[in-house]
């Protein structure tokens, strides 16, 4: 179906568009769910899409315009022919507000042919989509749903390809290894209950593992004034700080990158100070061409993060937290090798993401 101006204008009008940008606004502020410009979700009708737009915040979408036209069948024709779409071109005359960009996964929402696509960057499911044994768990988990459960595959055009070849109209989950989670439906009503429905299975194999006496022990002893420097605060990141004080969970924690926004957002490894090193000499010394870490963890005492980090950056640490503290620290977790994460940083679309989030969210 032919894509015109009267279906973009329809499909915005209507009253599914603006339950849409409800809908993104409240998964985006769940950060167990979305971290910072992370995730995205769209509408289709009539060969028409209207998807969030690279590097905004779907915590932002009732009160900014972050929604970009696609010509969404032609997109998905274009890739059913094995071809190599670039979802700029398939943006319409029209335009997009503010001369943004669509997301850097548009061709996945173009992909599955439901009408309403979610995709997140839920906790539970990176938590089990970066354990080696971690497809077998995960369709276990959702049989009855029939999964399609990828492993990891670049962001992007290889990404949209991968899972084009196994999508289908019955096919309305998906993980991607490494990555996160995909569902589809053909009501807003039926992917709200599906998201909640998927990752609340996911997170009920993940949460046991999650150490709480150690987020209540860190909780309790943490001290500001030990993550405090010219540079440095204590970074607004719960689970990553017990993870600073946990032998077993920093040895895990630093075997990573795990998922892509990792390496976008913080630094592709994790920066370690000494045992018992002040924080600003382990900045001088953990600083590689010029530039400070944007994270330092220190063993036994936490995590402190500089002034001047991006919100994304904060974002991703927080995440970071939550995804390791549900990983018992000896389970088998498969990293992002150095080629995929060369890819990542070198990746123009990463960049420009990247550019975006450098000021605060707003500005």
């Amino acid at each position: 179906m032919t894509a015109t101006a009267d279906s973009f204008s329809a499909l915005r009008d209507s009253a599914d568009f603006t339950g849409l940008r409800r809908l993104s606004a409240r998964i985006g502020r769940d950060p167990l769910q979305v971290q910072g410009p992370g995730g995205n979700t769209s509408l289709k009708d009539g060969g028409a899409m209207w998807v969030k737009a690279s590097g905004t915040w779907l915590a932002e979408a009732e009160t900014k315009d972050i929604m970009v036209p696609v010509r969404a069948a032609a997109l998905a024709a274009e890739l059913a022919a094995g071809g190599a779409p670039d979802a700029a071109d398939f943006v319409p005359p029209s335009g997009a507000p503010n001369g943004l960009r669509p997301s850097i996964e548009t061709a996945l929402h173009a992909a599955m042919p439901q009408r309403v696509v979610l995709h997140t960057h839920c906790v539970a499911t990176i938590a089990l989509a970066i354990r080696k044994d971690g497809a077998g768990l995960l369709r276990n988990a959702l049989a009855d749903l029939d999964p399609i459960v990828l492993p990891y595959v670049m962001p992007g055009l290889p990404l949209a390809q991968a899972l084009m070849a196994e999508a289908g109209p019955d096919r309305r989950v998906a993980v991607l290894g490494n990555h996160g989670l995909i569902v589809a439906g053909d009501s807003l009503e039926e992917v709200e209950t599906l998201l909640s429905d998927v990752s609340g299975r996911l997170e009920r194999i993940a949460a046991p593992v999650l150490e709480r006496a150690l987020l209540e022990e860190t909780a309790e002893s943490r001290d500001p004034g030990a993550l405090s420097s010219p540079r440095y605060r204590p970074a607004d990141a719960a689970a990553l700080q017990a993870v600073a004080r946990s032998p077993r969970h920093l040895a895990l924690a630093v075997r990573g990158p795990f998922f892509p926004d990792h390496v976008v957002f913080l630094e592709p490894d994790l920066r370690i100070a000494e045992e018992g090193e002040e924080m600003e000499r382990a900045a001088d010394r953990l600083t590689r061409d010029g530039q400070a870490p944007i994270l330092i963890l220190l063993p036994g005492v936490g995590a402190a993060i500089r002034h001047d980090a991006a919100p994304a950056a904060e974002a991703m640490a927080r995440c970071l937290g939550d995804v390791i503290l549900r990983l018992p620290p000896e389970a088998p977790v498969r990293t992002l090798p150095p080629a995929e994460v060369a890819a990542l940083l070198g990746w123009d679309a990463e960049k420009y993401r990247q550019a975006l989030s450098a000021a605060p969210s707003g500005e």
